[in-house]
């Protein structure tokens, strides 16, 4: 009997997640895991991120339902968290802002009918982290999203797809990183 095994959480910096919109299925079945392909070629069916709760917000009419935004170096993440997520909206319910917290979840993708994909993501998991913590995730994040860009001119199918797809600016994911880095610098 195969034995279920649970997809890796990709690092991912909040800029890039926001423009990524290409989503796709590996398998035919109705089981089958959904990806989001980012513009440096990550396939992300689940993400860990690490920044700071700005911004909640109870959303929900007939039930709780959490609007969160957490922002990173080069961005903000938009995170929702409902009666799916009981840990995670009751999390978002108690925890006072601003605060450092770490998050492992699902992306998610909205097609706006004007054709506009907004992306964000539906927590499995949120705990408080420090200061060191957030700084860790930055360089981390920094360091993978510099291998997937030095990947850009290989043969692989998904950094092919994100290409073609993205039409992906090498520099432009490069000042990002940068600018990521430099913030660390900044708080230290």
């Amino acid at each position: 009997m195969a034995g279920y095994v649970r997809e890796v959480s990709r690092r991912i910096f909040a800029q890039e997640l926001r423009e990524s919109s290409l989503t796709f299925k590996d398998g035919d079945d109705q089981y089958s895991p959904q990806y989001l392909l980012t513009p440096t070629g990550a396939k992300v069916n689940r993400l860990f991120i690490v920044g700071t709760l700005i911004e909640k917000e109870d959303i929900g009419t007939d039930s709780e339902y959490w609007r969160g935004r957490v922002s990173d170096p080069t961005g903000s993440f938009m995170i929702y968290a409902g009666q799916y997520q009981p840990e995670a909206a009751q999390f978002l319910s108690e925890c006072e802002t601003p605060a450092f917290i770490a998050i492992v979840g699902k992306p998610s993708t909205y097609a706006t009918a004007e054709g506009t994909v907004l992306t964000s993501v539906r927590p499995e998991s949120i705990s408080l982290v420090d200061g060191a913590t957030r700084d860790l995730w930055v360089a981390d994040t920094a360091r993978r999203t510099l291998e997937r860009i030095r990947e850009l001119d290989s043969m692989d199918p998904n950094v092919v797809k994100a290409k073609e797809h993205y039409n992906t600016d090498a520099v432009k994911y490069s000042s990002m990183v940068k600018e990521a880095l430099v913030s660390l610098k900044e708080t230290i």
